[in-house]
């Protein structure tokens, strides 16, 4: 499934596929899609690598269209590497110094909370971007500590060769090779299997790296900041994934799973919108979606008969922030039934 979101995380438009299609043709069509349904000429498309291909990006530089893409430094040309990884030449924000991030001291706590950058202008095949290179030592440490388990996970799958089998580019199956002749070249007995240490010092030198593209001319802290907005389609998979239950799909007619899709849409919608307006109401610390869906299923009631409604759940800042934008209050020490029925009906009227 393609899903088109504005920049404040409004769900406009989706866009159907088989799951063995690539999904990289599914953005023109959903792009012209948004351009028709909504009479638009000028946007900024924002998507990760997945769908960062080099013919969405030409799509993309027509007109007064632009993206901001993620980019892998993995497939990047070897002198495009080399200064991604170069520890110097490095910014911050706010500063004019240039910083070598090799002599910084990683145990400084300060630096968990600072990200460096650097940008230059590439062009290859007729297309010009701005290479935008972000590193974080506290993004460093999230991927030393997410590798480390996968290398156990690895050393697991040693143990059960045929488990090795089944492999994706994440597969902590990766870090394994199988070692099949003897050291006079001839076919071994038996395969033997160990950690390859190549491997994995060749993703390690990547760690607290992050790569982006783009064709806006725009200073790189300002694409940084529209970038990590993303990270609202991010949850709103999240959420049609676990509290919409969006998937499995366990229907084969095209038409069925086109309206069960459309209803996780209107439902994801819906989110949305309620999602905002209660974060509005706590603009310091706003919550999550999924916290919000979380404090909404424990506001349990237990029924008085003939009377009303006694709340069963504790009184929190996100309670108070429901109730302060949808306007009505269920924690009281009862909530008659004449008072349930106006909050019911609210559901039904309230726009």
């Amino acid at each position: 499934m393609g899903l088109f979101m504005d920049a404040d995380g409004l769900p406009l438009a989706f866009r159907l596929f088989n799951g063995n299609e690539n999904e990289q043709p599914s953005l023109k069509p959903l792009e012209e899609k948004i351009l028709k349904d909504f009479n638009l000429s000028k946007f900024v498309v924002c998507t990760d690598a997945g769908l960062a291909s080099h013919e969405n990006r030409l799509f993309n530089n027509e007109g007064e269209r632009a993206y901001i893409v993620t980019q892998s430094l993995k497939t990047l040309k070897q002198y495009l590497r080399d200064w991604s990884l170069d520890p110097t030449g490095w910014q911050l924000k706010n500063s004019t110094e240039l910083y070598d991030i090799s002599q910084i001291n990683p145990a400084d706590e300060a630096e968990l909370d600072r990200f460096y950058f650097k940008s230059r202008w590439i062009k290859e095949k007729d297309l010009e971007q701005q290479l935008i290179v972000t590193f974080s030592f506290k993004h460093k440490l999230y991927q030393q500590d997410l590798r480390a388990k996968q290398i156990e996970r690895a050393q697991g799958k040693i143990a059960k060769p045929s488990s090795l089998n089944r492999r994706n580019v994440n597969d902590p199956a990766r870090f394994v090779k199988r070692y099949s002749v003897t050291e006079d070249g001839e076919l071994a007995e038996q395969d033997v299997y160990y950690l390859d240490s190549d491997t994995i010092a060749k993703e390690a030198q990547y760690d607290g790296f992050y790569g982006l593209c783009t064709n806006l001319d725009d200073d790189p802290l300002d694409i940084l900041a529209v970038n990590r907005g993303r990270w609202e389609i991010e949850a709103a998979f999240r959420i049609m994934k676990s509290e919409l239950k969006a998937r499995p799909v366990h229907l084969k007619r095209d038409d069925r799973i086109q309206a069960h899709f459309l209803t996780c849409f209107i439902a994801l919608l819906i989110h949305q919108l309620m999602t905002k307006k209660i974060q509005s109401q706590l603009p310091e610390n706003p919550p999550s979606g999924e916290i919000i869906v979380d404090t909404l299923s424990k506001m349990d009631f237990l029924e008085k008969e003939g009377d009303g409604f006694i709340p069963v759940y504790t009184r929190t800042d996100i309670t108070d922030a429901i109730h302060d934008a949808f306007g009505f209050r269920t924690d009281l020490e009862l909530v008659p039934n004449r008072e349930m029925r106006k909050i019911v009906n609210l559901t039904k009227t309230q726009k």
